[in-house]
């Protein structure tokens, strides 16, 4: 009987779940797909419900051969995200997701004026935007008034598992310091005047840090016996970034997925109005974020509007296209822009004959561009970046690492694993019993570098994305606009 580790990571995509043992070796994994709901232009909700029962389904799975013994639960998941729910912990309501959902911009504009926008960067690390937890609780107080007189308890994906299975209600600190302006990220705490005033209703969980014992299982489930120690979790890009030893000042976390997202690792707090200063996975850590809302999300996009046509072909076709796809540039977008959320997706110099790997490859360069953009943001506030380590899906291909080595003219580690989150949520649990250090279990397989020969054309390119956004900006404010205005 082998001693493992089980992680659970509940994604925008997919839930996915990995056995480790105390070595750091992968025994097997298990993932399960699913889609979040649009009920409504801007808003993009997933059923809580569905998060335990693929946790149910996964660790059933993983456990059912028989020859493993589950010592430890590790979770994590997307976020910052709001369950709302009753006393007793039943959800009133889907979750409203992280930045993706940019339904609440008529409150992040409210709750700026009301509180200052200066005084949300300086006591909360980031301004307000479609990331925020606050803005989000204020919309369904304003739009939802039933549930908001019932809602008692907030959750995130990693909190909502972890209650599930030990009846502890709690939030690790990384969490809740996106939970934008509820948290004091320089006390390390809730900040009750502001949480008090968005969310008097709320019973704010308590705090701890993500590898901490949040409880243990309460009764034996889809193989994990009871009394099985709990990890309190976090958000999957910080959960990422443990997976891949990036916790170090100078490391940047590098996550290609359904968004794109990237964390610096620093020996202080820093602040930019365009970032997220966050507190770190690691206690004592801190960290400056950024991210591209829909890039991944992009391809599936154009995939399935070309007739679904296979993601090696398109990289292919895309490669064959060459930098720049024969003149065309294009804004990543499609689902606002985190500090921006009424941006929206342009694609130009389009002609005739164009062809779809060309559409594909201004796709993949328009998230190269936004990761290039944010590097000198950070850098510029800042954050040493002496190492880049690239993580998700989009790693596999080959070709979207090679493109954004190029853009920004930096190398970037591939890790022997690319699990993922849930790999790091294994770590994190695993520490319970005195597991390596990650560096041992996760060493860097490959570096992709960048080619040199294209940097000049890439310098010029990210000019012009840069015109590209402030020339079409006012335009696409309307257009968004009218179309949130729109009946039928």
């Amino acid at each position: 009987m082998t001693r493992v580790v089980l992680g659970v990571d509940v994604g925008t995509s997919s839930s996915k779940g990995v056995l480790v043992d105390q070595a750091g070796r992968v025994i097997r994994t298990a993932q399960r797909e699913h889609s979040p709901s649009r009920p409504a232009l801007g808003q993009v909700e997933m059923d809580g419900e569905l998060w335990w029962r693929e946790f149910l389904e996964l660790a059933g799975e993983l456990t059912a051969v028989g020859d493993v013994e589950v010592v430890a639960v590790g979770v994590s998941g997307m976020g910052p995200c709001v369950l709302l729910t009753d006393s007793a912990g039943r959800p009133l309501r889907p979750a409203i997701l992280y930045g993706v959902d940019i339904r609440a911009s008529q409150q992040i504009a409210r709750l700026e004026q009301e509180l200052g926008s200066d005084a949300i960067l300086e006591r909360g690390g980031s301004r307000l935007t479609s990331q925020a937890v606050g803005p989000k609780l204020s919309w369904v107080a304003e739009h939802e008034p039933d549930i908001w007189r019932r809602a008692r308890r907030i959750f995130m994906p990693a909190s909502w598992l972890a209650y599930r299975l030990t009846g502890a209600y709690a939030l690790d600190h990384q969490s809740a310091s996106q939970s934008t302006p509820l948290y004091d990220t320089n006390a390390l705490d809730w900040y009750r005047p502001w949480a008090d005033l968005i969310a008097p209703n709320l019973e704010l969980p308590p705090l701890s840090w993500p590898g901490d014992q949040v409880g243990m299982v309460a009764a034996s489930v889809a193989g994990i016996p009871a009394g099985t120690p709990v990890i309190t979790g976090t958000i999957d890009a910080w959960s990422e970034a443990v997976s891949v030893d990036a916790q170090k000042p100078g490391d940047l976390m590098l996550m290609y997925g359904t968004s794109m997202f990237m964390i610096a690792t620093t020996d202080r707090q820093l602040r930019d109005p365009s970032l997220w200063s966050t507190v770190g996975a690691l206690p004592g850590t801190r960290n400056l974020a950024g991210g591209i809302s829909t890039s991944g999300a992009v391809t599936s996009w154009l995939r399935d509007i070309v007739g679904g046509a296979s993601y090696s072909d398109l990289i292919a076709e895309a490669d064959a296209s060459g930098p720049g796809g024969r003149g065309l540039l294009m804004l990543p977008y499609f689902s606002g822009e985190r500090t921006d959320p009424d941006a929206r997706g342009v694609l130009a110099g389009l002609r005739i004959d164009h062809t779809r790997g060309d559409i594909y490859r201004a796709a993949l360069e328009a998230t190269a561009f936004g990761v290039r953009r944010d590097i000198h943001t950070m850098r510029a506030a800042g954050a040493k970046i002496d190492r880049i380590v690239a993580v998700g899906g989009g790693t596999r291909g080959g070709l979207w690492t090679r493109i954004v080595s190029d853009v920004t003219g930096l190398p970037q580690e591939i890790p022997s694993i690319t699990i993922g989150a849930s790999y790091g949520a294994a770590w994190l649990a695993a520490r319970l019993n005195g597991a390596a250090a990650i560096a041992d279990w996760n060493p860097p397989a490959k570096i992709i570098e960048p080619e040199t020969r294209l940097r000049a054309h890439y310098d010029v390119a990210a000019e012009l994305f840069g015109e590209l956004y402030e020339s079409t900006s006012s335009a696409i404010h309307q257009l968004a606009t009218q179309a949130d205005n729109y009946k039928e």
